[in-house]
């Protein structure tokens, strides 16, 4: 296995490997590249480093990725190349959120969006035979047992096909913040192809719309 180098990207951002990449022909700095292309600069602000390797959280926790302390901490195992730049792009929405979290959450509109899918969802599930105390949907924050109910009890597989058109993906009803990540991720994975995002989440699509023009922000 080639031995890859730290580096530093043109902006400023420190690339540390940990570990080495498993599949060696994942390109660290090309995918690194496209991912200060595709995000703004300015909403890159709060990423100082990006980490490569295993850390125990992803076993505690079965994430591949997570952002903490400036920093990017993305799994050494990929499938390919725009399966990291996935992760890169998710782990930043979280770093935004840190910068522009009253922009993006004081006037409550992605959150009231994000309720009433999850009340929508809650029927979905039910009349499909899933059942879970109504007040675990009617919280938008991070909770475990909501979080192994939709993973285990329900399965992504099941729960992509029951909420087909109301989230993007079955990763998005987790939270009210992954809500927010997973659209920040399709819209800059797929930035000519938003119509889905769009229709989908109509109020999460003009937040990311906003915060994408810096300028609206700071006047």
């Amino acid at each position: 296995m080639e031995q890859v180098n730290n580096f530093y990207t043109s902006t400023g951002i420190h690339v540390y490997f940990k570990d080495q990449m498993i599949d060696d022909s994942v390109d660290v700095e090309k995918v690194v590249s496209r991912l200060e292309s595709l995000v703004p600069t300015q909403l890159l602000g709060e990423v100082e480093m990006i980490i490569i390797g295993h850390f125990e959280e992803f076993d505690e926790r079965n994430i591949n990725a997570f952002y903490k302390d400036g920093a990017l901490h993305i799994s050494n195992v990929q499938m390919d190349e725009n399966d990291i730049l996935d992760d890169m792009i998710h782990e930043t929405a979280h770093a935004v959120e840190i910068a522009y979290g009253q922009e993006i959450y004081a006037d409550s509109k992605i959150k009231d969006e994000f309720l009433r899918k999850r009340s929508h969802m809650y029927n979905l599930l039910w009349s499909a035979g899933f059942k879970a105390p109504e007040k675990l949907f009617m919280d938008p924050e991070y909770d475990y047992e909501f979080d192994q109910f939709l993973l285990k009890d329900v399965g992504y597989d099941k729960l992509s096909k029951i909420v087909s058109g109301v989230f993007i993906n079955p990763y998005a009803p987790t939270s009210l913040r992954e809500y927010f990540a997973t659209g920040f991720t399709e819209f800059y994975m797929n930035p000519n192809e938003h119509g889905f995002l769009k229709t989908t989440s109509p109020a999460l699509y003009a937040k990311l719309e906003k915060i994408n023009n810096i300028e609206s922000i700071d006047n």
